[in-house]
């Protein structure tokens, strides 16, 4: 990979994408952007409250990360962003066409012991039944890997970057 790619490290709620994403853009030697930092608050409130996102709640957000990742091309970036849905994949790639992703997935029952772990984060470990009722993994014709988020956190990185490096170079 010579051209570094724009990527977005994706999956439900408590997979690690706030985790990996830093490492994975630090193994890459490129910038890092908090996808939850592009929500607007009253996104923020409703998920605090336990309630879920519509689509037209995320339009906006994914537009956000989208825009960033457009920014970023042929510099390479590292996003984190649960992108859930194919339509929201099409989205971003819409706005970032060289867009790659980072699939984080793992045992339900795993996940949700990582969320209730976990301190000072606005989504509740309730919503996790409709993170994993909204995932649509990825399909064949689309950029990107699938990585397991059993083991460490720089074990999930290693497996990310390696299987990042058999992708073809990014679109411009």
């Amino acid at each position: 990979m010579n051209t570094p790619h724009v990527v977005v490290v994706m999956g439900v709620a408590g997979t690690g994408k706030t985790t990996i994403g830093p490492l994975l853009a630090a193994r890459l030697g490129v910038p890092y952007a908090e996808g939850d930092d592009f929500h607007p608050q009253a996104n923020i409130a409703k998920m605090s409250a336990g309630t879920p996102l519509t689509d037209e709640d995320r339009r906006p957000w994914l537009d956000a990360i989208g825009a960033w990742g457009h920014g970023q091309a042929g510099l390479g970036g590292v996003v984190s962003c649960s992108a859930l849905k194919r339509s929201y994949r099409d989205r971003l790639r819409a706005a970032a066409p060289g867009v790659v992703f980072v699939h984080l997935a793992g045992d339900r029952a795993l996940i949700e012991d990582r969320m209730s772990h976990r301190e000072g984060h606005f989504m509740p470990t309730a919503l996790l039944d409709s993170q994993f009722a909204t995932l649509q993994p990825l399909e064949s014709d689309e950029a990107g890997v699938s990585v397991d988020v059993l083991g460490s956190p720089e074990e999930i990185t290693e497996r990310a970057a390696s299987a990042l490096e058999d992708l073809p170079e990014p679109v411009q």
